[in-house]
C-alpha cells in the first residue's frame, strides 16, 4: 500500500552544478576550483529533501527531462526517500540546470540559469488531486504558476495547510505569484518580498500587511541578521518576533533559505510553538551553511537536536 505524505512539494528541482572558487574567470584568464560537485538544486525540491531527512513522509510533483542530467537532479530525492511517482517526464533534455559559483571566503554564490526552449510548465491537468490533498502540507515556490494556484485552491478547499516560499526580491512582486498568495497560509520569504508585495518600506509593517492579504503567519528571512516572523494563526496565536540567526563557520549558502522551509514545515508537524519551530529551522539552516551543496549540507534530525542542545535549547 502506498503510504501517504505528510507533505507535497510542487515546483522547481534543478540539478546544481558546484563550483566552489576565489574568483570568478574571465575571457582573458582562467581560475582553479577549490572544490567541485553536483547536487540537486530548486526552492521546493531542496525543502522536500530536507523535510525527509528530517524525518517526514514526502512527495515531489513537478517535471524532469529523459536525459542523464535528469538522472542526476533527481538521485538525492531517491537518497532521501522522496516519492517520485507523481513527476512528470518531458520527452527533452533537462531544463532545470542551475551552475552554481560559491565564493571561496564568503560562502555567498551566483547562480546561472541553462535557458532552453523545452521549458514546459507542468499544467493543473497533469496534477493528481487525490495525492495532493491526502497531504497534511503543500509546498510551493510558485514555478508551475497554474499548477501551483489549482493545488493550492484544492487544498485550502481540503482544509489543509498550503506553504509558500517567497524568494528574495528588490523589486514590485506581480503575476501568478501575487495571485497565489490570496491562497497560502504560510509564507515564508527571502529578503525584500513581504516589500515587494504591499510597496511598504518597513519590514514589521509589510508583515503585518502580508497577513491581510491572505497568510496567517508570514516570515522573512535575513540570512546572517536572522527571520522575522508575524502570526495571527489560532494555532499558534498573535506573535511577532525576531530571531537570530546561529553563528557558524559559512562554508556554502546554497539552499540555506531552502532548508529552512523544509525545516519549519518539520517543525509544524512536530507540533512545537512557533518560535520553537523557527529555532529548529534557524537551526537546520546554519548546519547547511557549513558545508557544501544545498541538499547535501542537510543535517539528520538527531544531528539538530544535538546543535540546539549544546547552546541551551531543548525542544520536546
Amino acid at each position: 500500500m502506498e503510504k501517504r505524505p505528510q507533505v507535497v512539494g510542487l515546483g522547481m528541482a534543478t540539478l546544481d552544478v558546484l563550483l566552489r572558487l576565489a574568483d570568478m574567470p574571465t575571457w582573458d584568464r582562467g581560475t582553479r576550483l577549490s572544490d567541485f560537485g553536483f547536487d540537486g538544486g530548486g526552492p521546493v525540491g531542496t525543502a522536500i529533501v530536507a523535510a525527509a531527512k528530517l524525518g517526514a513522509l514526502t512527495g515531489f510533483v513537478g517535471t524532469a527531462g529523459d536525459d542523464t542530467a535528469a538522472e542526476l537532479k533527481l538521485c538525492s530525492f531517491v537518497t532521501a526517500g522522496v516519492d517520485l511517482s507523481r513527476i512528470v517526464r518531458r520527452e527533452a533534455p533537462e531544463d532545470q540546470i542551475i551552475v552554481v559559483h560559491v565564493h571561496e571566503r564568503t560562502g555567498e554564490r551566483v547562480f546561472s540559469g541553462v535557458s532552453r526552449p523545452t521549458d514546459v510548465k507542468l499544467l493543473a491537468e497533469e496534477l493528481d488531486r487525490a495525492y495532493i490533498t491526502s497531504a497534511d502540507y503543500l509546498h510551493l515556490d510558485g514555478w508551475h504558476p497554474e499548477a501551483a494556484l489549482q493545488a493550492a485552491k484544492w487544498m485550502q478547499e481540503a482544509g489543509k495547510t498550503v506553504v509558500l516560499d517567497g524568494s528574495k526580491t528588490t523589486g514590485p512582486v506581480l503575476g501568478p505569484r501575487r495571485e497565489l498568495i490570496k491562497h497560502v497560509d504560510v509564507l515564508i520569504s527571502g529578503s525584500g518580498f513581504a516589500q515587494g508585495v504591499t510597496g511598504l518600506p518597513d519590514r514589521w509593517a509589510a508583515l503585518d500587511a502580508i497577513l491581510e492579504l491572505g497568510p496567517r503567519i508570514a516570515v522573512q528571512t535575513e540570512g546572517e541578521l536572522g527571520s522575522y516572523t508575524v502570526s495571527r494563526d489560532p494555532r499558534f496565536g498573535a506573535d511577532r518576533f525576531h530571531m537570530p540567526a546561529f553563528s557558524c563557520a559559512v562554508l556554502d549558502t546554497t539552499g540555506a533559505g531552502d532548508v529552512f522551509h523544509g525545516a519549519f514545515i518539520v517543525g509544524m508537524i512536530h507540533d512545537w510553538s512557533l518560535r520553537d519551530i523557527v529555532r529548529f529551522a534557524t537551526a537546520v539552516s546554519a548546519i547547511k551553511c557549513t558545508r557544501l551543496g544545498g541538499r547535501a549540507g542537510i543535517p539528520d534530525f538527531d544531528e539538530v537536536m544535538v546543535f540546539l542542545a549544546e547552546r541551551g535549547w531543548a525542544l520536546a
